[in-house]
């Protein structure tokens, strides 16, 4: 029963409120008797808040449940090689993937400004792999809790767009020079929807929940320039398409497949592989 947590209670607001956002999709994809996309904690967490989700974020849709998807993906095959290794989670939000993915052995670490740590250890809890870190992700203290010298894989869901360019380059330039064995991966917006949430109309979902700024957009082709100009060229830049998506406009996926170009003007994913020399 929805009825554990009021809404009035909920002390997120900004872009910490994008949690419920994310977390409404993924766990209305879940729900279904067809879903692609599995999560139990994402209905559990979903069902036990009381939160206007239709109201604020209007029909469900796919998005976040892919997105999930293709991040579980690339994460699992990176601890298929390294199973004892160190993921750091920025920007956690109510993002399951901790739980999804325990494999007995990895040590996760999640970041999250306070207010958003208070909701998510709720539902789920600390322990001796999974540890809680409070404050901003681009201040970088996180990292002293970061053994160095080992694996690390460094995800950031629906965070980067948020921040202005200035920050995602120090964060990552930050992260590529602490630890040496590193794979990072983050998603972004283009341009236009960037500079959309920017505008004076801004971008809503419904009349009642209007999209933060965001202030980095960058389409696909500029990306793995701009990432080895701030990073060096030692860097391979894998880019992720979305996959079509449950809940969008039917012509929406049409058009972006039958014209290659278009994933200029989409979403999309980014990963981070340092080559070995």
């Amino acid at each position: 029963m929805r009825r554990q947590h009021m809404a009035d209670h909920l002390d997120v607001h900004g872009v910490s409120e994008t949690m419920l956002w994310t977390l409404y999709n993924r766990a209305s994809e879940s729900l279904r008797d067809d879903a692609f996309f599995h999560d139990r904690d994402a209905e559990r967490i979903f069902e036990a808040l009381d939160y206007p989700f239709e109201r604020h974020f209007g029909a469900a849709d796919s998005s976040h449940a892919a997105r999930a998807l293709a991040f579980d993906a690339v994460l699992s095959a990176w601890l298929a090689k390294h199973p004892d290794g160190t993921v750091v989670e920025l920007g956690c939000g109510l993002e399951t993937q901790c739980l999804r993915l325990d494999n007995g052995q990895v040590r996760w670490l999640a970041v999250d400004m306070p207010q958003a740590m208070a909701l998510r250890e709720r539902f789920i809890t600390p322990h001796a792999r999974l540890h809680h870190w409070r404050g901003d992700a681009c201040a970088l203290q996180w990292m002293d809790a970061v053994d160095a010298a080992g694996p690390v894989f460094v995800s950031a869901q629906g965070l980067l767009m948020y921040l202005h360019p200035d920050q995602v380059r120090a964060l990552l330039q930050g992260v590529a020079a602490r630890f040496a064995q590193l794979e990072v991966m983050f998603d972004v917006v283009p341009p236009w929807v960037a500079l959309l949430t920017q505008s004076p109309a801004g971008l809503w979902k419904t009349a009642h929940y209007r999209v933060p700024p965001m202030h980095w957009g960058i389409n696909a082709s500029a990306l793995p320039g701009r990432l080895r100009q701030w990073l060096g060229p030692q860097w391979e830049v894998h880019w992720i398409d979305y996959p079509p998506c449950r809940g969008l406009p039917a012509w929406y996926s049409q058009w972006a497949m039958a014209w290659p170009w278009s994933r200029e003007l989409l979403p999309g994913m980014a990963h981070l592989q340092r080559r070995l020399r």
